[in-house]
């Protein structure tokens, strides 16, 4: 099969059309015909040579993909060849095909275009998981989403607004900010105008937010924390500014405060 390859840690330009066997499924795996693949930080990471690719995930970069299921090992219930899918894969989504465990497969829903479909389970699943499975955000609570006018932060907002959540965004720059009011984004901070934290602050009447949907970690951490109203919970989803930080404990105590957070590939138990 065809299948986008780095040749060496770069730019754009580093990316190159090769052959390779096309992928052999186990128990429990679909083999999927890609029709759209959608692009995410972690491949320009990989491709700049930034990212490490586990060692058992496939070299070729793709985090998410829609397309036609082919091929089925044992123990798959509830696909069949033909069906159109979307899934969140284990790399290999810049390809002709691609495996992906059936249970990160969903079937595409209706009206859906191949490449609209490759472009939601990334933002879905991560914004799903994390700020309503594990950040239980309800009805009448408040969010705060930093980098709120990405792909997960503008589908963070909708979400929000779905359980009747007030969604509160920062961005860098003014048109940003701008847009994540379009969104339906409550109110919208520009971070490079002052003070972001005191911000949500002042916009919360002192009481602070109850989830927050954290793309930055590094000096938003000790803010986030800050921010928390009582019972607040603190999703983390990645470390674009760093990962290293010193922090004072005592507000988690004393406002009963949850930290939790995920990474996007299956994370292996040490």
């Amino acid at each position: 099969m065809k299948a986008i390859q780095i040749r060496e840690p770069g730019g754009p330009e580093v990316l190159v059309l090769g052959d390779v066997p096309v992928p052999e499924i186990g128990p429990g795996e679909l083999l999927i015909e890609v029709k759209a693949a959608g692009v995410n930080r972690p491949d320009l990471a990989q491709r700049a040579g930034r990212y490490p690719v586990p060692a058992d995930a496939s070299p070729i970069p793709g985090l998410e993909v829609a397309g036609i299921v082919e091929a089925m090992g044992s123990g798959v219930a509830g696909f069949a060849p033909g069906d159109r899918v979307m899934a969140l894969v284990h790399g290999g989504g810049y390809a002709e095909f691609c495996k992906v465990d059936h249970r990160h497969a969903i079937p595409v829903p209706q009206g859906l275009s191949d490449i609209e479909a490759a472009g939601l389970p990334e933002v879905a699943l991560t914004v799903e998981f994390n700020m309503v499975t594990r950040g239980g955000l309800k009805s009448g609570e408040t969010l705060l989403v930093h980098g709120g006018s990405s792909g997960i932060g503008s589908h963070a907002i909708a979400r929000a607004r779905s359980l009747g959540a007030i969604a509160m965004t920062t961005s860098r720059g003014a048109e940003k900010a701008a847009y994540c009011l379009t969104m339906g984004a409550e109110h919208a901070i520009d971070s490079s105008a002052g003070d972001w934290a005191d911000a949500v602050m002042r916009a919360t009447g002192g009481r602070g937010v109850d989830v927050i949907l954290d793309m930055v970690g590094g000096d938003f951490t000790a803010a986030n924390i800050g921010c928390l109203a009582a019972d607040g919970r603190y999703a983390l989803i990645s470390l674009q500014g760093g990962r290293e930080v010193t922090i004072s404990l005592e507000a988690i105590l004393r406002r009963r405060l949850t930290i939790t957070g995920s990474t996007l590939r299956p994370c292996r138990p040490r």
